[in-house]
């Protein structure tokens, strides 16, 4: 597919072809997820947002009628969508890091009794994981060992550190997000 074929799309697409959308999905989809798997280095979570970028063009489809480059356009958009998975996962990071260092203290029992039990699901959820992941985990945020020196103590590579310690909070931002919605819904 070239620019004016690009183009002849796009302007079906503003117009509400769904066809037509599903055409330039096709096309630039799997250019999306592998651009963004390049930063996220998780092609699930790749895959799961350009297939928002995408939904975020067909509920916008109105706005996008004077497009010149397509592809740069879509490209922009990931960029954008990356920053704002960063941003997001610096503030759950920050707040894990801060939860696991921090004793709960609080003069609200009823704050006080939340904090406990969200303690106890982070605590359960470290005690649930693979033997190795738990020790990365542990050496690492309750320990203070850095990544290099839990893979020279453990004697494995450096990535693999990070592949833990990824899935370790990964597993543990579920359990959170869990657990505020099964308080919310009460």
């Amino acid at each position: 597919m070239n620019d004016s074929e690009d183009k002849f799309y796009i302007r079906l697409f503003t117009r509400g072809d769904s066809k037509a959308l599903e055409i330039l999905f096709m096309k630039y989809q799997p250019k999306l997820v592998n651009f963004i798997t390049g930063f996220v280095k998780d092609r699930e979570v790749a895959r799961d947002m350009s297939q928002n970028i995408f939904m975020k063009l067909w509920q916008n489809r109105s706005q996008f009628r004077d497009i010149s480059n397509f592809q740069a356009f879509l490209f922009t958009m990931a960029r954008s969508t990356i920053y704002n998975y960063f941003d997001h996962e610096l503030v759950i990071a920050k707040f894990m890091e801060t939860q696991l260092k921090t004793p709960i203290v609080s003069d609200d029992i009823e704050e006080q009794l939340f904090a406990t039990q969200l303690q106890q699901q982070i605590d359960d959820a470290i005690a649930k994981m693979p033997k190795q992941r738990r020790l990365v985990f542990t050496m690492s945020r309750k320990e203070g060992f850095s990544n290099a020196e839990i893979a020279a103590e453990l004697n494995i590579s450096k990535r693999t550190v990070e592949n833990h310690l990824t899935a370790a909070l990964t597993d543990i931002r579920q359990v959170i997000k869990l657990f505020i919605i099964m308080c919310a819904i009460g």
